[in-house]
């Protein structure tokens, strides 16, 4: 399970969804867990980054920060692979 942490709020975060959202029928196999970084920090606090949005599959994060649409197409192309 991919598990992305963001903040209503974010500008990158809102692109990196708008990028999500484009390109997340090509990944079918992909969940994800969208986790509101301000609405449950108890979660956030057990996940090393910094910044918003940050991507992670178990523990190991795969990016954190601001996106471009290759970003986030790496980011399924990960997460599929551990499906």
């Amino acid at each position: 399970m991919l598990t992305l942490f963001y903040l209503k709020s974010c500008p990158y975060c809102k692109e990196a969804l708008r990028y999500l959202n484009q390109h997340r029928a090509d990944y079918p196999n992909v969940s994800i867990q969208m986790i509101e970084e301000s609405e449950q920090p108890e979660i956030a606090s057990e996940y090393d980054y910094y910044y918003v949005p940050a991507f992670f599959i178990g523990k190991e994060k795969l990016h954190e920060g601001a996106v471009r649409e290759e970003d986030i197409k790496e980011v399924l192309v990960q997460a599929s692979k551990h499906a």
